[in-house]
């Protein structure tokens, strides 16, 4: 147990990418409670009046934010299957966002990239980013790199992140992160919060 030191006033809790389709079949996510451990941890969020925010990766119908150079995206593009545009569809039902929560639409793996989130968190003073989020080698890894040269203070909920490999979660969380960002558990948080 670690004691954190977060500002309220100053503090934002993203909920980055956290599917309803990973999280309910990916083991790494299910096996280790992440769902239950992020619905906790969201609903104290709420109580201290933290700023809760939810990104999830949108397009419109075909797929014109996609690039065929993009070789992250250009796949979906191919694939025949319908774009999603509205980005509560994807949100996990154990934690959608409620009425006046920021929810950005994204077109990229970083939740900061050419969306508002950015502006949003600087017109309301926030200079502290509490980040969780599927995957931890997606959107977590990228939002973590870009925010941190935005200068933020970021801290990853390690225990509220979830990979299709296990293994880079653990290598991202214990050698790549702690160079930008403090790496804590969700308990911690919750009581930082309260």
């Amino acid at each position: 147990m670690a004691d954190l030191d977060l500002e309220k006033k100053g503090t934002a809790l993203l909920i980055a990418d956290f599917y309803d389709e990973m999280m309910r079949s990916l083991p790494h996510a299910v096996d280790r409670k992440v769902v239950d451990k992020t619905q906790a941890l969201q609903k104290a969020a709420r109580d201290a009046g933290i700023l809760v925010c939810y990104s999830a990766t949108v397009f419109r119908p075909g797929y014109l934010e996609i690039s065929d150079r993009n070789k992250t995206f250009s796949q979906r593009k191919q694939s025949g299957q319908p774009a999603v545009s509205d980005p509560t569809r994807l949100i996990h039902s154990s934690v959608r966002p409620t009425h006046g929560e920021v929810v950005v639409g994204k077109h990229r793996v970083n939740a900061l990239f050419g969306t508002d989130l950015d502006m949003v968190l600087r017109s309301n003073q926030i200079e502290t980013l509490v980040i969780l989020g599927y995957a931890t080698s997606g959107v977590v890894l990228s939002t973590v790199r870009y925010a941190a040269d935005l200068d933020y203070r970021l801290y990853v909920v390690e225990d509220c992140c979830s990979d299709q490999d296990p293994e880079v979660h653990d290598f991202l969380t214990q050698r790549i992160f702690p160079r930008q960002a403090d790496v804590v558990v969700s308990e911690d948080v919750i009581r930082a919060f309260g």
